[in-house]
C-alpha cells in the first residue's frame, strides 16, 4: 500500500475532568456504628474531615484525588484533574462519550485507630458529569453539580431547605472532538423510553418478579446496526404515581447509585395528547389511556440513551426511513438476575425472553422538513418474524441479542453497589447457544406437556417455542403464533417513547430564505417610481412652475377684467389691449405678486443651471458670465413657450369624466361574459380593471385565473408574476404561480412558492393542502403526509373555535333571555304583594328557551321569590356579568318554571347548589355531567381546497383533490363531491360526465338548488331547452338560493324570449337586474319590453344598458328600433350607424331594423 493510500487517523485527544472544589459539605457527629465502615472512630461537628474524589467512566477508574481537608463553611479546594483519552481509531468513541457519564464519588477517609493497619473509608455521595457538550463541538464546559447522598451517608441528614453540597467541575479538550464535516453532517440522536402502559393481566406484583427490557436497532455506520437496549424496566403498581416532572435516568449509569442515576437538568416533557405523533391519541382512546395510566400496572424505564450518528450513519438512517417508515421497538420480560452471593444463573436463563412484543414506530415525521423530534404512545403487537418482515422489511428482530445484552447488564448491576472491574459487555462465558424465539411460559396449559425445543430434542421445563418464522407451524402454511405476545394486543398495551435529533434530517428552509428565493424568481416592484434629479427632471419641473405661474396670472386677469369683457361685446382694439396689459403689470408690481412669481420660478431655474448646464461654481470671467446668461435666457424663453403651449392647450380640452363603473362591477361583467362564452369581452373587462389600477394585485390575479381557464398558461404566468411583484405575500398568487410552475414541470420553483405560501400564512388550511397536493404530484409521499397532517390539525382547531363561539353566543342569548324573564317575575311578584299565585297560567310571562315544564307548587314559588328578594343589588347585577351563576338563579327563581340542563354548562346547577348548601332536586343530582361532543369540521380539507380550485380554474389540482376527497374518511361520494365533480366537468366541457355526476348528487339530496342549477346549465349547453327551463324554474322556486343565481336568471329569461314568453322574460331579467345589474340584464329587459310594446320602458332599460356598456352593438340596434317606432329620425339614424360601426352580427335583428326603416321611411342614411 502506498503512502497515499494509508488512512489518516486522528491521534488520541485527552479529555480532562478538572474537579475544582466542593462546597457545603457539612458533616454531623460520628458515633460508633453510625456508619458501617466507621469502626470506633469518634468525631464532632467542626472537626476537620478528609475526603477524596474517585473519578470513573463506565467500568474504568480514571483516578482518585489526593486527600483534602474539608473544613465546615469553607469550600474544599480539590484541584484534581483526571484524563480520559479518546482514541479515534474506535468509530464508536463519540457514541460512548455521549451516553456514559463520568461518575464522581466523594469518600470520607476516617481517622486511623492505634491498632488499625489500613484506613477505613465511608462513601458520602456521588454526582455525574455529562460529557454531551463536548460531543456537540464545545471545547470547555463548566458545571456546578449537586452531590447526591448515598445510603447511610451523613449527607442524608441535611434538611431540604438547607444548602445542598455541590461540586464545581470543568471538562475540556484542547481541540474539538468534532471536525468540520462531523459538525455539519453528523447528528446526535436521543432515545427516551418512558413507560409501558396497560400491561397484560397476568402480570402481578406478587410472586416471582422479573426484569423488563426494550430494544431497538440504531445504525452506527453505513451498513451496520447495533441494538440499543434499555434493561432496567421495573413493574410498578398504580398507587405508585409518577411525579409531575419526571427526571430522566442514565441508560448506563455505571457505578452511580441513588439520585445520581438521574441525568442532571433532564426531564420528561409534559406534552399534550393532540401534539403527539404516535397512536392512541384520538378522542375515543383517551379514556383507555387515562385508565391505563392511573389504575393499572405499568413498566417504568424513564431512561435516556444518546447515540452519535456520523454522516454515513445519518444517511443510512434517513434512507431506511424513506424505504420503510416503520421502525421496530421490541419489549420483553427477563428473569431476575441471580443474587451476588454464591448463586449462579443457568445457561438457559441467559437471554431467555418471554412476553416478546414489538411496537412499530412510524418515523416518517422525522423526514418532514424541520422536524427534529417525535413522541407518542405506540401500540405493542405480538412479535413474529412474519409481522416484523411485513411492517419493517426486516427478516428478523434483535430480541435474542438484546436479551443477552440486557441479562448481562442486569447481572452487573445486581452484583454489588460498587462492583469490581468487569469485562467487556457480553464477555461472560456462554455455555450453550440460546434458541431463537424461546419465550418463557407462553401458556399455562403447555407447561404440563412441554414439547421438544428444537433440533437437539431439548425440552426445557419453562420454555416453549412458538414465534419465529422457522417454526413448524409456519412452515406448514399456518400463521405464526405468539400466545404471550397476544396478551399485549388483548390488553391494548402501548409504550411511550421519544426520539429526538440535534438537527433535522431534512432541513426546513426558513421564511427569510423562501422570501429571498421568491424575490429572486420575481423581483418585487418598488412602491413608488424612482425619482432622479437629472436634466430632464429639471426641465419638467420648470414647465410645471411656468404653468402654475401662468394660471395664477390668468386668475388675476379674470379678477380685474372678466366682468368688463363679458359686458363689452364690441371688437377689441389694440389700444384697449395695451391698456389692460399695463394695468395688469402695475397691479402685479404694486401688490408684490410679481416678486412672488419670480421666487417661485427661481428654484426651477437653479436646477436647470446645475443639472442641464452643470454650473455649480462662480464665474471668474465676466465675459463668460454674460455669454452664459444670454444662452440661458434664450433657452428659458424657448422652454417657457413650450410650457405655455402645453398648458394652454390642455385648458381648452374638456375634463375627462369619471367612470360610471367600479372595479367590482367590471369583475362582475367579466365573469358574466366568461359564463356566456364571450371571452373577448371578458378579456376587455379584465384589462380595463388593470388599466385603471395597475398596482392592485387582485386585478392581475383575476386576469391570471381567466387566462388559466382559457388555457393561456404563458399569459397566466405573467399575470401571477405581476401579482407577486406588487405583493410578495399575496397568498393566492403564490399558490397559483406554484400551480403554473407545476404545469410547466418546474418542480423546484413550484416547491419554493408553495412553501413560501405556508410561511406567509402558517395557519392557512388552503396553503398546507395545496403543498400536499403538489407533493402528491411529484410522488413525495412523506412530504404530502406532513402537509395533510398540518392541514387537518388546523381544520380541527377551526372547528373547535367555531363551536366555542357558538356556545358563547348561546350562553349570551340565554343569559339575556333569563334576565328578561326574571325581571318580569319580580314585577309580577311585586303586584301580588310578594305571594305567588296558585296557578301559573294566570300570569303571562315569557319562558326561557329551555323551559318546558310547569311549576311544582305555590309554596316552592314563594320560597324562590323570597330568596330572590334577599339578594343584594350587586348580586342581582352580577347575574348579567357572570354566566356561570345564572343556573343558580334559575334554581332560586325557577321553582315556577323549571329549566333543563341545557341552560349553560352541564352540571352547573349541581355545582352552584352544593356551594349554597341547598338540597337539589333528584332529577339534577342523578344525572352525571354530560361530556360535550368533540367538534367535527364542517367539511374536509380537500373539499375546502376543491371549492377554491374550481373558482380559480386550476383543473389538474382539482382532479387530484377530488380523488383525495373520495378516499377521505370525512368525505366519500357525497352530494358535495358529486356537485364539485360536475362543476369540474362543466369547465372541461364534458357534459355527459357532469350529468351523470349530478344524477348521483340528486340521489343524495333531491332538493339541492346547486345540483339543479348545474343540471340546468348542462341541459342549456347541450341545447335541451325544455329540460334546462324546468331545472332553472325548480332552482328559483327553492327557499334557498343556489351559489350563482345571476347566470340562472339570464339563461332562464333568454329561454323565455325564445319561447316568446315576454312577460316572464321581463320579470326574470328584472330579478337579475335587482341582484346584480349588468348590460346583458338590462338589454334583456329592453328586448322584452319592446316585444310587449312598452316602448318607454324599453328605452329606459336600453339606456341603462348603454350606460354600463356603450360598445354593445345589440343595444344600439334595439335603440334604433325604439326610435323608429317613436318617430325620432335623427336618433334612429345615429343608433343605427353606431350598431353598424360596432359590427352588429345578429342577422335577424339587422333584417328587422331594415324592414322597420322601410315601413317608416327613415332611419337609414342611405335612403
Amino acid at each position: 500500500m502506498t503512502e497515499v493510500d494509508v488512512p489518516q487517523t486522528r491521534p488520541p485527544e485527552p479529555l480532562s475532568i478538572h474537579i475544582v472544589k466542593a462546597s457545603n459539605l457539612k458533616l454531623t457527629k460520628i458515633d460508633n456504628g453510625q456508619r458501617p465502615s466507621s469502626g470506633t472512630s469518634k468525631g464532632t461537628k467542626g472537626d476537620n474531615v478528609q475526603i477524596t474524589v474517585k473519578v470513573e467512566f463506565g467500568e474504568k477508574v480514571l483516578g482518585e484525588s489526593p486527600k483534602v481537608d474539608c473544613v465546615p463553611d469553607t469550600p474544599a479546594e480539590i484541584d484534581y484533574t483526571a484524563t480520559l483519552n479518546c482514541s479515534f481509531e474506535d468509530p464508536l468513541v463519540l457514541d460512548e462519550i455521549s451516553y456514559k457519564p463520568v461518575v464522581l464519588t466523594v469518600t470520607e477517609v476516617l481517622p486511623k485507630e492505634k491498632k488499625q493497619k489500613e484506613e477505613k473509608t465511608a462513601q458520602l455521595g456521588q454526582c455525574t458529569v455529562d460529557l454531551l457538550p463536548l460531543v456537540k463541538g464545545a471545547t470547555k464546559h463548566h458545571y456546578n453539580l449537586v452531590i447526591n447522598p448515598l445510603p447511610g451517608s451523613p449527607l442524608e441528614t441535611i434538611p431540604p431547605e438547607g444548602p445542598k453540597p455541590e461540586m464545581e467541575v470543568v471538562i475540556s479538550v484542547q481541540e474539538s472532538l468534532l471536525e468540520g464535516t462531523q459538525i455539519d453532517q453528523g447528528n446526535l440522536m436521543t432515545l427516551t423510553i418512558e413507560s409501558l402502559y396497560s400491561t397484560p393481566e397476568s402480570w402481578t406484583m406478587t410472586g416471582s418478579q422479573y426484569a423488563y427490557a426494550a430494544a431497538l436497532p440504531i445504525p452506527m455506520s453505513a451498513d451496520k446496526e447495533t441494538p440499543v437496549v434499555f434493561a432496567n424496566g421495573a413493574l410498578k403498581p398504580s398507587i405508585d404515581k409518577e411525579p409531575p416532572n419526571r427526571q430522566k435516568k442514565w441508560a448506563v449509569p455505571g457505578s452511580a447509585q441513588g439520585n445520581s442515576i438521574y441525568i442532571p437538568e433532564s426531564f420528561l416533557p409534559p406534552d399534550n395528547i393532540d401534539d403527539e405523533d404516535g397512536e392512541f391519541k384520538s378522542k375515543d382512546d383517551r379514556e383507555h389511556r387515562h385508565t391505563a395510566e392511573t389504575e393499572k400496572l405499568r413498566v417504568s424505564w424513564n431512561t435516556e440513551r444518546r447515540c452519535y450518528l456520523d454522516s454515513l450513519a445519518t444517511k443510512s438512517f434517513q434512507d431506511k426511513i424513506a424505504k420503510c417508515r416503520y421502525w421496530p421497538v421490541e419489549v420483553m420480560r427477563l428473569p431476575q438476575p441471580a443474587a451476588a452471593k454464591g448463586k449462579k444463573h443457568s445457561a438457559d436463563d441467559e437471554g431467555s425472553i418471554s412476553y416478546h412484543g414489538v411496537a412499530f414506530v412510524n418515523l416518517a415525521p422525522l423526514l418532514y422538513p424541520g422536524v427534529k423530534r417525535i413522541r407518542g404512545a405506540y401500540k405493542v403487537h405480538a412479535y413474529t418474524d412474519h409481522a416484523m418482515h411485513e411492517k419493517t422489511k426486516r427478516k428478523t428482530g434483535f430480541g435474542e441479542e438484546a436479551g443477552k445484552i440486557a441479562f448481562n447488564i442486569l447481572n452487573r448491576n445486581s452484583a454489588s453497589p460498587f462492583p469490581k472491574k468487569a469485562g467487556k459487555e457480553g464477555g461472560e462465558k456462554k455455555e450453550k447457544e440460546v434458541k431463537k424465539g424461546r419465550s418463557m411460559s407462553i401458556a399455562q396449559h403447555q407447561q404440563a406437556n412441554p414439547t421438544p425445543g428444537g433440533p437437539g430434542g431439548q425440552a426445557p421445563t419453562e420454555a416453549s417455542q412458538t414465534i419465529k418464522s422457522d417454526t413448524g407451524s409456519e412452515m406448514e402454511g399456518q400463521p405464526p403464533v405468539n400466545v404471550e405476545g397476544q396478551q399485549y394486543v388483548d390488553a391494548k398495551a402501548y409504550v411511550m417513547l421519544e426520539i429526538s435529533l440535534t438537527r433535522p434530517l431534512i432541513p426546513k428552509r426558513p421564511p427569510e430564505e423562501l422570501a429571498r428565493r421568491v424575490a429572486e424568481y420575481i423581483p418585487p416592484r418598488p412602491l413608488f417610481p424612482k425619482r432622479t434629479d437629472g436634466a430632464q427632471r429639471a426641465v419638467e419641473d420648470f414647465h410645471n412652475q411656468v404653468g402654475s405661474v401662468a394660471n395664477l396670472i390668468l386668475d388675476e386677469f379674470r379678477d380685474q377684467f372678466g366682468d368688463l369683457l363679458k359686458v363689452d361685446d364690441e371688437p377689441q382694439t389694440v389700444e384697449a389691449m395695451e391698456s389692460r396689459r399695463q394695468k395688469l403689470i402695475y397691479e402685479l408690481n404694486s401688490s408684490g405678486k410679481y416678486f412672488a412669481f419670480k421666487e417661485q420660478l427661481k428654484y426651477a431655474v437653479v436646477k436647470i443651471v446645475r443639472e442641464k448646464y452643470l454650473k455649480t461654481s462662480a464665474f471668474e470671467d465676466r465675459q463668460e458670465l454674460q455669454t452664459f446668461l444670454s444662452e440661458l435666457y434664450v433657452y428659458l424663453i424657448d422652454q417657457m413657450h413650450v410650457a405655455l403651449g402645453k398648458f394652454l392647450a390642455l385648458e381648452d380640452q374638456a375634463p375627462i369624466p369619471k367612470p360610471l363603473t367600479d372595479s367590482a362591477q367590471l369583475k362582475h361583467f367579466a365573469r358574466e361574459a366568461e359564463v356566456n362564452g364571450n371571452y373577448e369581452l371578458a378579456t376587455k373587462y379584465y384589462q380595463e380593471r388593470i388599466a385603471r389600477n395597475r398596482n392592485d394585485p387582485s386585478h392581475w390575479f383575476d386576469y391570471g385565473t381567466f387566462c388559466l381557464y382559457i388555457n393561456d398558461i404563458t399569459k397566466a404566468e405573467e399575470c401571477f408574476k405581476e401579482c407577486i411583484a406588487i405583493d410578495q405575500k399575496h397568498l393566492q398568487g403564490l399558490l397559483l404561480y406554484g400551480v403554473v410552475c407545476t404545469l410547466s414541470e418546474r418542480n423546484e420553483a413550484a416547491e419554493t412558492f408553495f412553501e413560501a405560501a405556508t410561511c406567509v400564512d402558517p395557519k392557512s388550511i388552503l396553503a398546507w393542502t395545496m403543498l400536499g397536493l403538489f407533493y402528491d404530484a411529484v410522488n413525495n409521499e412523506i412530504g404530502a403526509e406532513m402537509a395533510y397532517l398540518e392541514a387537518n390539525k388546523l381544520n380541527q382547531a377551526a372547528a373547535v373555535a367555531e363551536a366555542k363561539a357558538l356556545r358563547d353566543d348561546d350562553v349570551t342569548k340565554e343569559r339575556l333571555a333569563r334576565g328578561e324573564h326574571e325581571s318580569e317575575d319580580k314585577e309580577v311578584d311585586h303586584d301580588q304583594g310578594g305571594l305567588a299565585p296558585p296557578s301559573v297560567p294566570d300570569i303571562k310571562q315569557p319562558s326561557p328557551p329551555s323551559s318546558d315544564k310547569p311549576p311544582t307548587s305555590a309554596r316552592s314559588g314563594k320560597g324562590s321569590v323570597s330568596d330572590t328578594r334577599r339578594m343584594s343589588a350587586s348580586k342581582r347585577s352580577d347575574i348579567h356579568l357572570r354566566p356561570e351563576q345564572s343556573p343558580q338563579l334559575q334554581d332560586n327563581v325557577g321553582s315556577k318554571i323549571k329549566t333543563e340542563s341545557s341552560t349553560s354548562r352541564p352540571g352547573s346547577h349541581y355545582k352552584m347548589g352544593s356551594q349554597r348548601g341547598t338540597p337539589q332536586p333528584a332529577e339534577e343530582t342523578e344525572e352525571p355531567p354530560i361530556r360535550e361532543p368533540t367538534p367535527v369540521p364542517r367539511c374536509s380539507i380537500y373539499m375546502q381546497t376543491i371549492e377554491w380550485l374550481i373558482e380559480v380554474k386550476a383543473v389538474p389540482f382539482t382532479e387530484r383533490a377530488l380523488a383525495h376527497e373520495l378516499l377521505s374518511p370525512m368525505g366519500g361520494p357525497t352530494s358535495g363531491y358529486h356537485i364539485n365533480y360536475a362543476r369540474l366537468k362543466l369547465q372541461k366541457k364534458e357534459y355527459k360526465e357532469a350529468e351523470n355526476s349530478l344524477d348521483e348528487a340528486l340521489q343524495f339530496d333531491y332538493q339541492n338548488p346547486d345540483a339543479w342549477a348545474l343540471m340546468g346549465h348542462v341541459k342549456y349547453m347541450t341545447n335541451d331547452v325544455e329540460a334546462s327551463r324546468d331545472c332553472y324554474e325548480r332552482t328559483i322556486s327553492f327557499t334557498s338560493d343556489a351559489a350563482e343565481m345571476h347566470s340562472i336568471y339570464l339563461r332562464l329569461a333568454s329561454i323565455y324570449l325564445q319561447e316568446e314568453k315576454f312577460s316572464n322574460a321581463k320579470n326574470t331579467f328584472l330579478m337579475a337586474c335587482k341582484r346584480s345589474p349588468s348590460c346583458v340584464s338590462w338589454l334583456g329587459v329592453g328586448i322584452a319590453c319592446y316585444r310587449l310594446g312598452e316602448l318607454a320602458e324599453s328605452e329606459d332599460a336600453l339606456s341603462e344598458a348603454n350606460i354600463l356598456n356603450n360598445t354593445d352593438p345589440e343595444v344600439w340596434g334595439y335603440l334604433s328600433l325604439v326610435c323608429l317606432k317613436t318617430g325620432r329620425q335623427l336618433e334612429a339614424e345615429q343608433a343605427y350607424k353606431y350598431a353598424l360601426k360596432l359590427n352588429l352580427s345578429d342577422y335577424d335583428l339587422l333584417t328587422e331594423i331594415q324592414h322597420v326603416q322601410q315601413d317608416v321611411g327613415f332611419g337609414n342614411p342611405e335612403f
